[in-house]
């Protein structure tokens, strides 16, 4: 049985639901975008900046890092109360993600004493907004094979990056990236030649370049780099040690490892708000819910949510249920999730009958569009953070034990 919270943690609670009521920022006359990754124009961003900044200094981000640094200081069953609130609340996201949840607990985890006093407070409030330069154009999921190159220039003391990143989340309103680059060509694996820069963006020879998504957005960017300049103290631990770094990251970034800043990354819509759009369908002058087909599938996604529910439940007791694949149960998570997110907006489109062809800008459009919009958006997340085919492979060998496929 899960502990009873304290009545401290009651009172917090209630303390939390009250100021997100009374605080919440009015909804603004345009569209606020699901995820963070579909943040595509000036002021969507500068909204969420805004209600970032303001959850902040109400101590309510980042309250489980350390106070030195700009956090809280408390314990994270604290920020655990926030994060639950936030969602149950529906509050705008946070939009600084990158940096809330993989840049800060990276450096938080491998960053000298000068990095975490530079760059962690101001990722809290959003002054500084944090994107990823992993991924590239020519090398698909093979995160091993980068070609991006920072060459050191002693006589300067600075690395010079020459190259191009892909998927560039933020790209044009980031102040820094977490960059992986290779600074030795010539080691004995290609892992071995990686290093870790925590690199900013606003120098020369930096071009970001919006990319148009199937959703019509620009949130996407590609980062192409030409000779252009950074200071060595950019580099994170050691030359080489770049692998094991981005190897870390990814583990914040798939859920594996706790330690994340907090607040609500994306608005999850969830299997009652199709059954809100359901309720106003009909099929042949009937409800569309009179039909016993869709009765069921309807049925089996709340069953599915409610699968979910528990799991994260359980991950919260992995350590003792499954001690030798703790780590399993967050990967697992974050494949499952991704591609349940699929189904549920596959379903409330298709759902629509012949409307389903509509999208958002269509005045007749059932929701406004919604449904359409999300269920071009979930393949973000079955593609971001690994692939599901990847994800699979991941589980398979090195939670399973099965050897490397063929």
């Amino acid at each position: 049985m899960p502990k009873a919270e304290s009545a401290e943690l009651q009172q917090f609670r209630s303390e939390v639901a009250n100021w997100l009521q009374e605080n919440r920022p009015p909804l603004p006359d345009f569209p606020l975008p699901q995820s963070f990754t579909e943040v595509g124009n000036n002021d969507q961003f500068e909204y969420l900046r805004d209600w970032q900044q303001k959850v902040y200094e109400a101590g309510y981000l980042g309250m489980a890092w350390p106070a030195e640094y700009g956090g809280g200081g408390k314990p994270q069953e604290y920020q655990d109360i926030v994060n639950q609130e936030m969602v149950k609340a529906r509050t705008p996201l946070m939009v600084n993600a990158v940096g809330l949840s993989w840049a800060g607990p990276t450096i938080l985890t491998h960053g000298t004493e000068e990095q975490k006093k530079k760059y962690i407070r101001p990722i809290l409030s959003a002054e500084e907004i944090w994107c990823q330069g992993f991924s590239e154009p020519d090398h698909g999921s093979d995160l091993g094979n980068v070609q991006t190159k920072a060459v050191k220039d002693e006589s300067t003391d600075e690395y010079v990056l020459n190259g191009r990143k892909i998927w560039t989340t933020l790209g044009e309103q980031a102040k820094h990236m977490i960059l992986l680059a290779r600074t030795n060509p010539d080691a004995p694996n290609k892992y071995a030649g990686l290093s870790f820069f925590l690199a900013p963006m606003n120098v020369d020879g930096v071009e970001v370049l919006p990319i148009k998504k199937i959703t019509h957005e620009y949130g996407f960017n590609e980062t192409v780099f030409t000779n252009a300049r950074i200071q060595a103290d950019s580099l994170m631990g050691k030359e080489g040690e770049g692998w094991f770094i981005a190897m870390t990251v990814l583990t914040f970034e798939r859920g594996v490892t706790g330690g994340q800043a907090g607040g609500n990354l994306m608005e999850i819509k969830n299997v009652n708000d199709v059954y809100e759009v359901a309720k106003g369908l009909f099929r042949d002058g009937r409800p569309a819910l009179d039909d016993p087909s869709l009765r069921s599938q309807l049925i089996d996604l709340f069953i599915t949510e409610r699968a979910h529910r528990l799991h994260n439940k359980r991950m919260d007791h992995a350590p003792l249920l499954v001690p030798e694949r703790a780590a399993g149960m967050g990967l697992f998570n974050k494949l499952v999730m991704s591609e349940d997110r699929h189904k549920l907006a596959e379903f409330a489109v298709r759902m629509q009958g012949n409307a389903a062809a509509l999208y958002a800008d269509d005045t007749d459009a059932v929701a406004g569009g919604l449904w359409q919009h999300a269920r071009l958006a979930a393949f973000a997340g079955s593609i971001g953070g690994g692939t599901t085919e990847v994800q699979r492979n991941i589980i398979a060998e090195r939670v399973l034990g099965l050897p490397k496929s063929r």
